[in-house]
């Protein structure tokens, strides 16, 4: 006998957005958690428009556990045209990250939740502009 199982493989479908915002004189953070939701922290404005979780689908087969591994430290985002920078830390994660806390489903299928800190530095810090950057997030077989 020879049973052939689904490859393991994950999909992000949905990138890390804090939104739209004003720093103010002092900076702050803004607190995205995995369930989508977002709060401010010091001397941040929020502005219009829409802010969300990551998103990543994990496939692979049925009531297989697998790890989930998120940055260890501070990633960061850098503004497109100047050199001003802002760091993303306190990553969480639903399921949360560790050996074996994901388990695919019956129909071999399970979607991640990925949410973080946002440290943002004053006006003169962080000027008008976008900041982007990429992290590694590692999902694994147990």
């Amino acid at each position: 006998i020879a049973e052939i199982i689904p490859i393991f493989s994950a999909t992000e479908t949905s990138q890390l957005n804090f939104g739209r915002f004003a720093p103010g004189p002092e900076g702050g953070s803004i607190i995205l958690t995995p369930q989508g939701t977002i709060s401010i922290q010091g001397n941040v404005f929020k502005g219009p428009g829409t802010f969300n979780a990551a998103s990543f689908n994990v496939f692979g087969d049925a009531d297989a556990a697998y790890s989930i591994s998120l940055p260890s430290g501070p990633v960061i985002l850098r503004h497109t045209s100047a050199s001003k920078t802002m760091t993303v830390e306190d990553w969480l994660s639903v399921p949360s990250a560790g050996i074996g806390t994901g388990r695919l489903q019956q129909d071999g299928f399970q979607t991640v939740f990925v949410g973080a800190t946002l440290k943002v530095g004053s006006i003169n810090d962080n000027p008008v502009g976008i900041y982007t950057g990429l992290y590694n997030i590692t999902f694994d077989f147990y």
